[in-house]
């Protein structure tokens, strides 16, 4: 199954993350990608040096008219600047049944913020309820829950915090720990599952657009009619191997390659994962 995926997200003009990077993900996995524009950013792997807001209006718009004709198997939201922003993007989804992906975006990875302070009730209180998975890194569960975290076991701790809150799933994101190794946990009802235990830590600048990449690969995989966890691994995968065979591009936080080839075992377990979803 191919898989529709709307993208509701701003753009970042160095391409290493936002809209361009959700496409190229979405793209390199097999999907069909489509977007609505939330803002626009002036930025290169030095920062963000402006942004330029949609019309609430005209967001709506590009939300109602590829899902009146397209549609869309799994939806994923990105930088939601404002309380305004995210009360339009909520409203504009109520009617659709799609698993929504929430990547809950608040600041570049040079620090410069995207999210408005005033913005961050809305997104707890109207979109996290909403979504079928939340993919916070440390900074932002700790800013959504108030709660701090040190150790991978916090990591659980915190996500249940974030359950708690309404999303069906929360994938915590580990690599703001210290360590050599890095490790993801899926927190769900059910509990938890370790995600890429003990996978080596690279060192490197080239990991801009990392936390897009992967919610991008996640919603493509629940359109695709993965299972959740399935999604999960082969989404943190995915970005293992971006950012191991990043470009190098740029003097700051450069941009990882959403184009690297798939081994010939990852393709095979794609296409029986895919075969076997088909037959369902």
């Amino acid at each position: 199954m191919r898989g529709r995926v709307l993208i509701v997200a701003g753009s970042d003009s160095g391409g290493g993350a936002g809209i361009q990077a959700d496409i190229k993900t979405v793209t390199a996995l097999g999907g069909f990608a489509m977007t609505a524009l939330t803002a626009l950013t002036a930025q290169n792997t030095r920062g963000v040096y402006g942004i330029h807001a949609v019309p609430d209006a005209f967001i709506t718009h590009q939300i109602d008219v590829v899902l009146d004709d397209i549609g869309a198997d799994a939806i994923k939201t990105g930088m939601l600047h404002s309380p305004s922003v995210i009360e339009t993007v909520v409203a504009a989804l109520a009617q659709s049944q799609a698993p929504l992906v929430v990547d809950p975006v608040m600041r570049a990875k040079g620090g410069a913020a995207l999210l408005q302070p005033e913005a961050q009730a809305a997104l707890t209180e109207l979109l996290l309820p909403r979504a079928a998975v939340l993919t916070p890194n440390v900074p932002e569960a700790e800013a959504l829950t108030g709660l701090s975290i040190e150790t991978t076991a916090d990591l659980r701790r915190v996500g249940e915090a974030l359950l708690a809150l309404g999303p069906k799933a929360v994938l915590m994101k580990g690599g703001h720990l210290p360590g050599a190794a890095m490790t993801d946990l899926l927190v769900t009802a059910d509990g938890a599952s370790i995600i890429g235990l003990g996978r080596a830590r690279r060192e490197t600048p080239h990991t801009h657009g990392t936390g897009c990449t992967l919610a991008s690969a996640i919603t493509t995989g629940l359109a695709q009619r993965m299972t959740l966890q399935r999604a999960v691994e082969r989404a943190v995968t995915y970005v293992d191997r971006a950012i191991a065979s990043a470009p190098g591009f740029g003097n700051g936080h450069g941009p990882i390659n959403h184009a690297h080839p798939l081994d010939a075992a990852t393709e095979d377990w794609f296409a029986a994962d895919a075969a076997e979803d088909a037959a369902v």
